[in-house]
């Protein structure tokens, strides 16, 4: 795997999970009683992003060393997923 590989697998990693990480504990402005004129009441009232952003950075990392170890390790091969999938 080359540098680049690493850093796009990391990267789709990290941003999926974020895409999970999102909703959790998420308040809005509606449920909190405080709608700001001019945005919807389903907007969040106070987001937590660094909080969220720690929280995916601490999941993310060890998801991307087991699996960039699998792939390096070769348990999975391309050739296997292209037989699974039937495509190649």
């Amino acid at each position: 795997m080359s540098i680049m590989s690493a850093i796009a697998l990391y990267g789709v990693i990290w941003f999926m999970t974020m895409f999970l990480v999102l909703p959790f504990r998420l308040q809005t402005q509606g449920e909190a009683g405080e709608v700001v004129p001019g945005t919807p009441s389903s907007a969040p009232s106070d987001a937590q992003m660094m909080r969220k952003v720690k929280l995916v950075t601490f999941i993310a990392t060890p998801t991307f060393l087991v699996v960039a170890g699998i792939i390096l390790s070769g348990v999975i091969t391309y050739d296997m997923m292209e037989r699974i999938t039937g495509r190649g």
